[in-house]
C-alpha cells in the first residue's frame, strides 16, 4: 500500500548511490554508430580527443553497466544530494484527480537544476587530466552556470557562450556564471569563425544553441589542445552522469512503497528526462513492466515529435560528430520562447533510439499551457518551476485529468529539474498576457531537412 502519511522521501548521504548507470548493454537493439563529419566512418577515442579528456570519452564509449562515482565528485555531490522525492499531495487536491502525483526536486542544488550533476563529474575529469580551461554553451543558463560553479570548485577557467536572447531575457544568469568567475559572451559573437559567418548572415540574430555550440568547439578545437569543450546534454557521458537521479528515486519510491505508471521529464537535449527514466527502463526491460516514459517538449522546438530521425550535426556550421538522433535541422533557429533550456534541434541519440523502439513517448505543449501549469503548481507545492521543467507539469496535469475521467489510481512521476527563481521576467510576461503560443511550421521543418549531411 502506498504510504498515506509523508510528503517529502529523503535517503542519508549513505544511501546515495557509488555508480552511474549507463543504459547502453540493456538496450534491446545497439546505437547506430557516431560518424566523424569529415570521413563519415566511426570516430574513435582518437578522434574525440581534441575536445575532451580520455576518462570522459572512455565513458562515452563504455559498454560497462555501472560506473563508479569518483569519490571526489560523491564529494561534492552530497552538498545537496540525496535530493528529495517529494509527494504532490495539495497538487493531487487542486485537480482534484484520484492519481498519485511525486516529483524529484532537482532545484536544491546550489544553482539550482539537475546540471551540476554532469558539470561536477565533467570538470572532475578535466581536472585529472591536467585541463586549465574549459569553453561550453548555454541556453537558459542552467547549464553555464552549474558549469562556471564546478570550474569554481576544480580551479578551471570557464568560457560560455550564451545564446544571445536568454543573454537578454535572462541577465542574472548571466551575472550567476560571472560571480562564479566564468566570461560570458552572447552569442553569436565576433570572437570565432562560427559566429563571424553566422552574424554575417543574419546581424541581428537572436542566436540558438547550435551557433553556441559551433563557438564553444572552435574555441577548444582550435586552442591546440589547452582548452576542452564541455557539452551539458545529449552526449551519452551527460546521460550517464545524470542517472544518479533515478537511482535515488527508485529507493525514494519503495519508501513510498510505491511505484510509478507514467515518468515524466522535460526534454529539450535529453539529459533531464534520460537522468531519471533510465533506471526506471532497466526495470521494465529486466521485470517485464508496463512503465510508461514521457518527453515533454515546447511545441515550439519539436524534435521528438516533429523531427526527422537521421544523421546530423550537433551544431550549426558542421564541425561536431553526426549523430543519428531526432533533429529539426542543424541550421534550425527557434523562436524567442521562454524555455530556453529546451531549444536545440536535436535530442539525444539514445533517448531518440529509445523513442524508435517504442518505449518512450513524447508530447509536445504550447507555452501558455506551460506557465498556465507553473502558476498552477507553484499555488499548490509552493515552489515556483523553471520554464523548461513546467513543460514536464503540463503533462502530468493531463494525465491527472485522463485519470479524474477514467477514475484509475495511476502513480505518476516527474522531474522537476531546476527553480524558476531567475525567470521572473517570463512569468510577468505570463502574467501580463504577453506570452504567444508558437507551433513550429511543418514547413521549416521540411526545408530544414534538404540541408541534412549526407550519409
Amino acid at each position: 500500500m502506498p504510504d498515506k502519511l509523508h510528503t517529502k522521501y529523503v535517503l542519508d548521504e549513505r544511501e546515495m548511490p557509488r555508480a552511474w548507470y549507463n543504459i547502453i548493454p540493456d538496450l534491446p537493439h545497439p546505437l547506430a554508430p557516431v560518424l566523424h563529419p569529415g570521413t563519415r566512418q566511426p570516430v574513435g577515442p582518437d578522434d574525440l580527443a581534441p575536445l575532451f579528456p580520455m576518462g570522459l570519452i572512455l565513458q562515452e564509449v563504455s559498454t560497462e553497466r555501472y560506473i563508479e562515482i569518483p569519490e571526489p565528485v560523491r564529494q561534492i555531490y552530497t552538498q545537496w544530494r540525496p535530493s528529495p522525492l517529494y509527494r504532490a499531495r495539495q497538487l493531487e487536491q487542486a485537480l482534484d484527480t484520484p492519481a498519485r502525483i511525486y516529483y524529484k526536486y532537482e532545484g536544491v542544488s546550489p544553482v539550482g537544476s539537475h546540471k551540476p550533476n554532469t558539470a561536477v563529474a565533467q570538470a572532475y575529469y578535466n581536472q585529472q587530466a591536467g585541463v586549465k580551461k574549459i569553453s561550453t554553451e548555454t541556453g537558459a543558463g542552467q547549464w553555464g552556470s552549474s558549469m562556471a560553479m564546478a570550474g569554481a570548485f576544480f580551479g578551471i577557467e570557464v568560457e560560455v557562450f550564451m545564446v544571445k536572447i536568454s543573454y537578454q531575457q535572462k541577465p542574472f544568469r548571466r551575472s550567476m556564471m560571472q560571480a562564479y568567475g566564468a566570461t560570458v559572451h552572447a552569442s553569436p559573437t565576433n570572437l570565432t569563425q562560427a559566429g563571424r559567418s553566422i552574424l554575417a548572415q543574419d546581424p541581428d540574430g537572436l542566436g540558438s544553441l547550435g551557433t553556441a555550440i559551433s563557438e564553444a568547439v572552435e574555441v577548444a578545437a582550435s586552442s591546440g589542445g589547452t582548452i576542452k569543450y564541455a557539452l551539458g546534454s545529449v552526449l551519452n557521458h551527460v546521460l550517464l552522469h545524470q542517472t544518479i537521479v533515478g537511482e535515488e528515486t527508485l529507493l525514494q519510491m519503495a519508501q513510498a512503497d510505491d511505484y510509478p505508471d507514467v515518468v515524466i521529464g522535460c526534454a529539450g537535449g535529453g539529459s533531464n528526462m534520460a537522468g531519471l527514466a533510465f533506471p526506471f527502463i532497466r526495470e521494465r526491460l529486466n521485470r517485464g513492466l508496463n512503465t510508461r516514459f514521457l518527453a515533454a517538449e515546447p511545441t515550439a522546438c519539436p524534435s521528438l515529435t516533429k523531427g526527422v530521425y537521421a544523421y546530423d550535426f550537433g551544431d550549426t556550421v558542421g564541425m561536431t560528430p553526426l549523430m543519428k538522433m531526432h533533429t529539426l535541422g542543424h541550421d534550425f533557429v527557434p523562436p524567442g520562447i521562454h524555455a530556453g533550456g529546451l531549444r536545440y534541434h536535436g535530442m539525444a541519440p539514445m533517448v531518440s533510439h529509445l523513442h524508435q523502439l517504442g518505449l518512450l513517448e513524447a508530447r509536445s505543449v504550447m507555452q501558455t499551457e506551460v506557465f498556465e501549469s507553473g502558476i498552477s503548481f507553484s499555488r499548490s507545492e509552493g515552489i515556483i518551476p523553471a520554464p523548461e521543467s513546467n513543460h514536464a507539469i503540463a503533462v502530468v496535469r493531463q494525465l491527472a485529468e485522463d485519470c479524474k475521467q477514467s477514475g484509475d489510481e495511476k502513480t505518476i512521476l516527474f522531474n522537476l529539474s531546476g527553480h524558476g527563481h531567475f525567470d521572473m521576467a517570463s512569468y510577468d510576461n505570463y502574467l501580463d498576457g504577453k506570452l504567444e503560443d508558437f507551433a513550429y511550421p511543418e514547413e521549416k521543418i521540411k526545408e530544414a531537412m534538404k540541408t541534412l549531411p549526407k550519409v
